[in-house]
């Protein structure tokens, strides 16, 4: 293989601004022919049910069954997979989920209630979904990592059914996933991925019951499929290509940062992986790592295709500059492989997970560290968070009005409704304060 070939950009060039988008570009929903085939495919679903379920798993995975029945697995399955799999292999399940499950339990919140000066009660209940579905992929590759970051969230909320999705192409059925399921607490799991998958989830067939809300990542067709059924149910996220930004000063070992740049190559062709150093010596002795370490990698050609696709070794002005353009990315891992990590940490505002020092490479916050790794893409953890409890949750108000907050809000309310012009509003209101008419107490 001859050498990689990522961009390299520095922020003193007239034209890195538009350099910089154009690297960063990329978004599926200009894709059309994407985005009619899973429309397509979600109307077949809709209108005919589990047919169009199963001639799609079969045309599309290779995967025939004559019932929805048939692709199903359950505790059992999933317990007897935990039980095939090697020794040290359920010791890193168990590891991660224990991790992941006790990183989560922090972030419970219970409902509140406080009082005020009138007497009224106000408050938040907050109480978990019903059933969610989750989405895990398995083309490319399998990810029990995946069952564990999406199930777990959703049981510590918890929500009461787990129905899990993935695509077995062939009809090979990975047991790690499967065990994943199984130390989670998934409920049930069906054979089928992509659009289909989303549609049955949202809709619900005679074999699939229909979810609440779908979480998980997938291909540019299960990211279509989720935006077009966002209001028949919740989503998590419209996942985009995994992204990588690394800062570097040269403290961090060159070699350390050539794994860590691959590490999201090595997802697919339009995975990201950005350097930014102010170093033009240690830009170079990275990319001579790579070249060195590429050969190593079993996954060297999709590596390469990424790197050269969306890549890039930029060089800054200065690590401040860096955390500058960190922000503009606002990229879904962001690596700090800086001798002082935390001093950036005040003027960091955009980023899915935020890695500090050398020690903390990506592939462990994937696996074991314990947040969720499904995390915002695509520039969007400008406002949006990693999947947490929070999302498998929702808020109800509570509002319980004294006699003295009916007279008092009651008064103002009408004012604002009668301005409004909705009568009825503010005949509601009067009806509820003191000595008016029938309703006097």
């Amino acid at each position: 293989m001859s050498g990689l070939r990522p961009r390299l950009l520095a922020t003193t060039d007239q034209t890195f601004s538009t350099e910089l988008d154009a690297l960063l570009a990329w978004d599926v929903s200009t894709d059309s022919v994407v985005n009619q085939r899973a429309a397509a495919i979600i109307e077949r679903l809709r209108t005919e049910g589990e047919s169009a379920l199963l001639e799609l798993t079969h045309a599309l995975d290779q995967v025939r069954a004559a019932s929805v029945a048939e692709l199903m697995l359950g505790p059992e399955d999933f317990r007897a997979a935990f039980d095939r799999i090697a020794a040290q292999e359920r010791e890193a399940l168990q590891t991660a989920a224990a991790r992941i499950r006790a990183f989560h339990e922090q972030q419970k919140q219970p409902g509140w209630e406080f009082e005020d000066e009138q007497g009224n009660r106000l408050g938040q209940r907050v109480t978990p979904l019903d059933s969610v579905g989750l989405y895990v992929p398995g083309g490319q590759a399998a990810y029990p990592s995946t069952v564990l970051m999406t199930a777990i969230p959703a049981r510590v909320a918890g929500v009461g059914t787990l129905i899990m999705v993935s695509p077995t192409p062939g009809g090979v059925v990975n047991d790690l996933v499967l065990a994943a399921a199984h130390l989670a607490g998934v409920d049930c799991a069906y054979r089928v991925g992509g659009a289909q998958a989303i549609a049955a989830l949202a809709f619900g067939t005679a074999g699939i019951p229909k979810v609440d809300k779908i979480v998980g990542p997938g291909s540019s067709y299960v990211a279509a499929a989720k935006r077009l059924v966002y209001g028949q149910v919740g989503i998590d996220a419209i996942a985009g290509p995994s992204e990588i930004l690394i800062i570097g000063d040269g403290s961090v070992d060159p070699d350390w940062i050539a794994l860590d740049l691959f590490s999201q190559a090595e997802h697919d062709a339009a995975a990201q992986s950005i350097l930014l150093t102010p170093d033009a010596g240690y830009r170079d002795a990275v990319l001579a790592a790579m070249n060195r370490a590429i050969a190593d990698q079993p996954r060297a050609s999709l590596i390469a295709d990424s790197i050269a696709n969306r890549g890039a070794l930029i060089l800054t002005r200065s690590v401040d500059e860096a955390v500058d353009v960190a922000n503009r990315i606002a990229p879904e891992h962001l690596e700090l492989a800086v001798a002082e990590p935390r001093k950036l940490l005040p003027r960091l505002r955009h980023a899915g997970a935020v890695f500090l020092g050398a020690r903390a490479s990506e592939s462990l916050g994937d696996y074991v560290a314990g947040p969720s790794h499904v995390l915002p893409t695509f520039g969007t953890a400008r406002f949006s968070s990693p999947l947490g409890v929070y999302d498998f949750e929702k808020r109800s108000s509570l509002i319980e009005i004294s006699a003295t907050g009916a007279e008092v809000l009651g008064r103002a309310a009408s004012v604002l409704a009668d301005g409004e012009g909705l009568n009825a509003h503010g005949d509601a209101a009067r009806a509820r304060i003191r000595g008016y008419g029938a309703n006097q107490e």
